[in-house]
């Protein structure tokens, strides 16, 4: 699979982002560094943190950051012209083995041994998150939880005290929020990707992980009965309108907004939101908490889903010592991981990260990670990257018009067949 197959050529203007220079080293000294983490998932953190790091060590950063939406396909544009900055963010799973797959990417197997890095990253997230075609090329930053974010006077004033542990649990307090006059789910799937959590956890919950990780490689089909079921379920849910209104116009801000104000009970999010909420003034435990998931079918693995977040360095990097240094300074500093697990609402995946740093909220998200049978990357990074289109795409579809998932299905299994050959 060729990334630039799969790109634009109008999108290349999105990678060519002015770079802040924090330091006084020139442009040509500097680690240039690309990201993800703006606006309300942390840029005024990260720059801090990247200023920090030049003056502890006298290397400089030039930081190129971008939005969201667009890095997904700048970067890729990036890697496709070999202009990829020393070090970029990106998400582990399937959208990083893309990248290695296409040589862009620089072993630093040399650099996790000489820096102890087995002693600071958690086994579980260095098994399943930086380890690609047996090498070592991902230094995790901090990885993240979906769950049921709720309001808590929604709920009691509704007269809900026990949140729904069952899918039954979750129908019924739906009827019981719409009777109230009140919408049970915000959605704010206008961007796509926020739809993909319902669809991982029915998924997940019916289908099981084994399952799963067969129709995120290609050996399983969207035509299966085991996908149908899930997509029969979420329609369950669309058809007894537990969802709030124009979902695909609203963005997950706007979605967490409608929580917060306490226009919808819930929505279905990564742990992200709980940095955006107490950006606001929310208090954790008194304005917003979280429920897992509810179980669905019995006898199936308890699976949590979220995505890790984690720092490359290019192959072709031209400050490639200094990138060193700057990747697992941000992995294995335990007041820097506390720091962007605080600003973000990041869990850290260095264990020398002490529990006192969360939220009581947070310290919850981490056991019930803990606690689960297994960690599956969201559905847009446990697919390859063209692949992930078509499911988003209908994800998005799915929430405009519900009423055939047969047909839905079929057109989904044909676009992400001819996905999986590219």
């Amino acid at each position: 699979m060729k990334p630039w197959h799969l790109m634009k050529a109008t999108l290349g203007a999105t990678a060519l982002v002015a770079p802040l220079m924090l330091g006084s080293a020139s442009a040509e000294d500097a680690v240039s560094v690309s990201h993800y983490f703006t606006g309300e998932l942390g840029q005024k953190g990260i720059t801090e943190i990247f200023t920090e790091f030049t003056d502890k060590t006298g290397i400089a950063v030039a930081d190129s950051p971008i939005g969201h939406e667009d890095f997904k396909t700048g970067i890729l544009v990036r890697a496709a012209g070999n202009s990829l900055p020393d070090v970029f963010s990106y998400w582990a799973g399937a959208r990083t083995q893309f990248v290695v797959d296409a040589g862009n990417i620089m072993d630093i197997g040399d650099m996790w041994s000489a820096d102890k890095l087995d002693d600071v990253v958690a086994k579980s997230v260095a098994d399943g998150a930086t380890l690609y075609n047996g090498k070592r090329y991902l230094v995790p930053f901090g990885y993240h939880y979906a769950g049921m974010f709720y309001n808590p006077k929604v709920m009691t004033d509704a007269g809900i005290t026990t949140m729904p542990k069952t899918w039954d649990d979750l129908l019924a307090a739906c009827k019981t929020l719409k009777d109230k006059g009140i919408d049970p789910i915000a959605l704010g799937s206008k961007n796509r990707w926020p739809a993909q959590f319902w669809f991982d956890y029915l998924l997940l919950r019916t289908a099981g992980p084994d399952y799963r990780a067969k129709l995120m490689s290609g050996a399983a089909s969207y035509t299966d009965a085991e996908v149908k079921k899930a997509m029969g379920l979420w329609k369950d849910l669309v058809d007894a309108g537990c969802f709030a209104a124009n979902s695909n116009a609203n963005d997950w801000t706007d979605a967490s907004d409608q929580v917060a104000r306490g226009d919808a009970a819930m929505t279905l999010m990564g742990t992200w939101i709980t940095g955006y909420w107490n950006g606001q003034g929310l208090q954790p435990g008194t304005d917003y908490d979280f429920f897992e998931f509810p179980m669905v079918a019995e006898g199936v693995p308890n699976a949590v889903v979220g995505p890790v977040d984690g720092w490359l360095i290019a192959a072709n990097a031209k400050n490639a010592e200094g990138a060193k240094k700057l990747v697992a300074w941000l992995a294995s500093d335990p007041a820097v991981q506390a720091k962007w697990a605080q600003i973000q609402g990041a869990l850290s995946a260095n264990v020398k990260v002490d529990a006192s740093t969360y939220t009581p909220v947070m310290r919850r998200a981490l056991k019930t990670v803990a606690d689960a049978d297994a960690f599956a990357f969201n559905y847009d990074l446990a697919t390859p990257p063209p692949v992930a289109e078509v499911g988003l795409n209908m994800f998005a579809e799915f929430m405009n018009d519900s009423s055939n998932i047969d047909a839905l299905m079929d057109k989904t299994q044909a676009a992400a067949a001819d996905a999986f050959k590219q």
